[in-house]
């Protein structure tokens, strides 16, 4: 057998993997993509063990730690994912950007801020004054 037939099959395999993390917006899709580019690695390192005729099999080895290890990864993901979903009711990643809690739809966003944390300096306590106001010092006056 030709080492190149499993190693175009295998880049193209990867090449579709990379083009679905890079252009998908869905977690999960992005998931399977990984996944998609984890299996062109193993594809790969089966194909070159055979070729090579390795007497210890180190790729056929080293395929049974990626499978491993894309199953841990596939349930920490799904996991991630569903606490995600739970928490914002959505998987689409332009969404989750921002790791800030949303503060929900009533309320001021100066009620939501931790009170324990002091004012950064120059914050207006007060009404707001304009430069002309600040520099005239006409502001001062009640």
């Amino acid at each position: 057998m030709h080492v190149v037939y499993p190693a175009v099959v295998s880049a193209l395999l990867f090449s579709i993997g990379v083009y679905g993390v890079l252009a998908r917006r869905n977690t999960i899709l992005v998931l399977m993509s990984v996944e998609l580019m984890l299996n062109a690695v193993n594809l790969n390192l089966v194909a070159f063990d055979v070729w090579l005729r390795d007497r210890l099999h180190g790729g056929q080895v080293l395929t049974l730690f990626v499978i491993v290890i894309a199953a841990a990864e596939v349930g920490l993901g799904l996991a991630i994912v569903l606490a995600l979903y739970r928490n914002r009711q959505t998987v689409d990643l332009d969404r989750l950007r921002s790791l800030a809690e949303s503060t929900g739809t009533g309320g001021d966003q100066a009620s939501s801020r931790d009170s324990s944390l002091p004012e950064p300096p120059g914050a207006a306590t007060g009404p707001a004054r304009s430069a002309s106001e600040t520099a005239t010092g006409s502001g001062d006056t009640p």
